[in-house]
């Protein structure tokens, strides 16, 4: 297993499909227009496969298909049977669900083994003031369809932003409840640059925790003994009901982390906080082998020594991550783009 500077294996690879989507997020891409990668530039089904392939042949135990919104690339099975063949660990898709009950039968058949839904809201109107969008019923259509489809567990993800969405931790524990599911809260990161990200709208795990406990009682921690690497620390209600919460804001996890992301063009960005990435298309298209783009990978990954998270926190005056021109004039820099 290839590991980088920290002893941080390379284990989980997430790969953005698409850097469009069919919503506008104020914590992702809130504004109207954007600045699209060139279609040309866009890897094909098998181009992703084969890096997939090296990725894997380096360790890689996860995949997990994202955009932008994945399943706006058109026919997606196709590419999930191909990453399915590769017999990987764990071969997962994150989702907002919208085009989600039209095909989850088809991607579960494919061999998606598990997708994880966005649901920040569970009221139809904060969606619309949240992410432009009047379409909260199909997000909800999807979740039932992928359960139907035999996706278990479902895991719904949350971001948390204060004077938003945060009174509805406990509305959104037991909506997952019901529904055979699992939420994770997302402390409001400060990525990309748009979002006007600030750090009095971030809701830190512990108080997430403080409310939750006067709701339910008392919480205990999970134990991560089975994947130490994950991002999200599980805790356990009273009666036994389960939930995440991804707390890269205010306890950030850099020193285990195994995560890397792959662009729609073949940038492979090795931390989410990355300023720059590496070019996979290029060699890719220009004829070098399997070993080639290994031994490529190789280097970049043992050299690695980032820790975005950990070095974002000790910024005194802590705002968003990219200014406006910025962020417009490299594209790659938006969270949609390198697969959030």
């Amino acid at each position: 297993m290839v590991r980088d500077t920290f002893a941080r294996p390379l284990g989980s690879l997430r790969i953005s499909v698409t850097d469009r989507c069919n919503l506008r997020c104020r914590y992702c891409m809130p504004e109207e227009h954007y600045v699209w990668l060139p279609k040309a530039s866009i890897l094909t089904f098998e181009e992703i496969a084969r890096l997939a392939r090296v990725f894997v042949s380096l360790g890689v135990t996860k995949l997990r298909l994202t955009g932008g919104e994945p399943l706006l690339r058109h026919d997606l099975p196709t590419l999930v049977s191909l990453l399915s063949a590769l017999d990987v660990g764990d071969l997962a898709m994150t989702t907002n669900g919208l085009l989600l009950e039209k095909q989850a039968e088809a991607l579960h058949g494919a061999g998606l083994q598990r997708v994880t839904v966005s649901l920040d809201t569970l009221r139809a109107e904060r969606m619309r003031e949240l992410a432009r969008s009047d379409r909260h019923a199909d997000v909800l259509a999807g979740i039932a369809a992928a359960r139907a489809a035999g996706f278990a567990p479902i895991k719904l993800n949350t971001v948390v932003i204060r004077g938003v969405n945060d009174d509805e931790l406990s509305d959104l524990i037991e909506f997952a409840r019901v529904e055979g599911a699992e939420v994770r809260f997302i402390e409001y990161m400060d990525v990309g640059g748009a979002t006007g990200w600030s750090a009095e709208q971030v809701v830190s795990q512990r108080e997430m925790l403080e409310r939750l406990a006067e709701r339910y009682g008392p919480i205990a921690p999970v134990s991560s003994a089975d994947d130490p690497s994950a991002p999200a620390e599980r805790f356990r209600l009273p009666d036994g009901t389960t939930f995440g919460i991804i707390a890269s804001t205010t306890a950030p996890f850099c020193r285990s982390c195994d995560r890397s992301r792959l662009t729609a063009d073949g940038t492979w960005f090795l931390c989410l906080y990355a300023e720059q990435g590496i070019d996979l298309r290029e060699p890719l298209r220009s004829g070098a082998s399997d070993e080639d783009l290994a031994r490529l990978i190789t280097a970049a990954w043992t050299a690695r020594t980032d820790r975005g998270a950990e070095e974002r926190l000790s910024v005194a005056q802590r705002g968003a991550l990219y200014k406006i021109d910025a962020l417009r004039a490299d594209p790659r820099r938006e969270m949609h783009t390198r697969g959030g």
